[in-house]
């Protein structure tokens, strides 16, 4: 936990930085810095609220709050207009969760143990919602071009918005549905998924520090946002690629030390569902949210997805997690696998022609 008191001072310095002009290099790193943990804090505060929630509506806790860190980074960047940036976080979540953490959480764990083994009813089902999760942002891509090219519509945005609002909806019912099947009607099916602890703040400590975090990111997030174009062409990198790679690692920052924690310790279960479940929070909660932001605000957002890349690494991605996951065991080199994709997908996104 030392490590959180410490990396606090990046948020004043990001402050610092944006006040004396320091220039849009210095405010977007020391914010990249000062979000690591911001986010912490707030998965700790809702850690310790679901404690104290009892099991089943510490689980809705959780799976409400998991990824709210990155989910307030896209709605900032969705009302600066940066449209592609928070493509590009979508996909990037799910591509850093799925073969990054997934992929060092097996890793890491399997030199310590010769197999590792988890739920593999648990993860069946989370790889499955994920291929549903697949479909869904494929069909808008395919809707997008049969309009173009089928049927010569000039201008494909409004049909597009209004197919990804409908989408949005279907996503966000499936994943209510597998929020009651995980934790009402079928809890000893996915069982070996969370870990119960006793809480060691007071309600009101965990509220405060929720609401300071929070309050925090945002704030925070407004400079990263706000110093993106001016870091990236400093940096000589694309905004995609910030959007792809550095924004979800710093969003999901603490998720993803956690799971590699609980593989190291032999907790593959946990590792499991943090990687997993988080992806899957992301495509069917996070995604359908910003959708439905856009709409409301006036910022039309739809899951059309241009560049080819982040489809085939979605696809990439879910297909070899489902190879890994489905006979419910582990071992090294099945996490040199997932490191290795998403290594060869990095590369490809940084040489993106900008």
């Amino acid at each position: 936990m030392n490590w959180q008191y410490w990396a606090l001072l990046a948020v004043p310095l990001a402050f610092a930085a944006e006040a004396l002009h320091w220039g849009g290099v210095w405010v977007f790193v020391f914010a990249a810095l000062a979000l690591l943990p911001l986010a912490a804090w707030m998965g700790r505060a809702t850690e310790e609220l679901a404690a104290r929630a009892g099991s089943t509506v510490g689980g809705l806790l959780n799976a409400t709050f998991g990824n709210a860190a990155e989910l307030i980074i896209a709605v900032i960047a969705l009302n600066a207009g940066k449209i592609e940036v928070v493509k590009a976080s979508i996909s990037g979540s799910l591509l850093s969760n799925l073969l990054l953490v997934l992929g060092l959480s097996i890793f890491l764990g399997g030199l310590r143990f010769h197999r590792q083994s988890f739920n593999r009813q648990s993860a069946g089902l989370l790889t499955t919602l994920l291929t549903l999760a697949l479909v869904a942002f494929m069909l808008p891509a395919f809707f997008d071009l049969a309009e173009r090219t089928f049927f010569g519509v000039s201008d494909p945005a409004p049909p597009d918005a209004a197919y990804s609002l409908a989408v949005a909806v279907v996503l966000i019912a499936v994943y209510l549905a597998n929020l009651w099947f995980s934790l009402v009607s079928h809890r000893d099916l996915v069982g070996g998924r969370e870990e119960e602890h006793e809480p060691e703040w007071s309600t009101a400590l965990a509220l405060a520090v929720l609401l300071a975090s929070t309050v925090g990111v945002a704030f925070v997030s407004e400079l990263l946002v706000g110093n993106i174009e001016a870091a990236t062409h400093a940096l000589g990198l694309s905004e995609f690629f910030v959007g792809i790679i550095v924004i979800p690692l710093v969003g999901n920052a603490a998720e993803h030390l956690a799971a590699v924690t609980f593989a190291v310790r032999n907790k593959m279960d946990l590792a499991v569902q943090i990687a997993v479940g988080s992806s899957l929070q992301v495509a069917l909660l996070v995604a359908p949210i910003l959708v439905i932001w856009g709409w409301t605000v006036g910022r039309p957002f739809d899951l059309v997805f241009h560049n080819p890349l982040e489809i085939a690494g979605l696809a990439a991605s879910i297909v070899i997690t489902n190879a890994v996951v489905r006979d419910g065991e582990t071992h090294w080199l099945e996490g040199v696998m997932l490191l290795g994709v998403y290594a060869l997908l990095g590369f490809a996104f940084f040489y993106t022609p900008r």
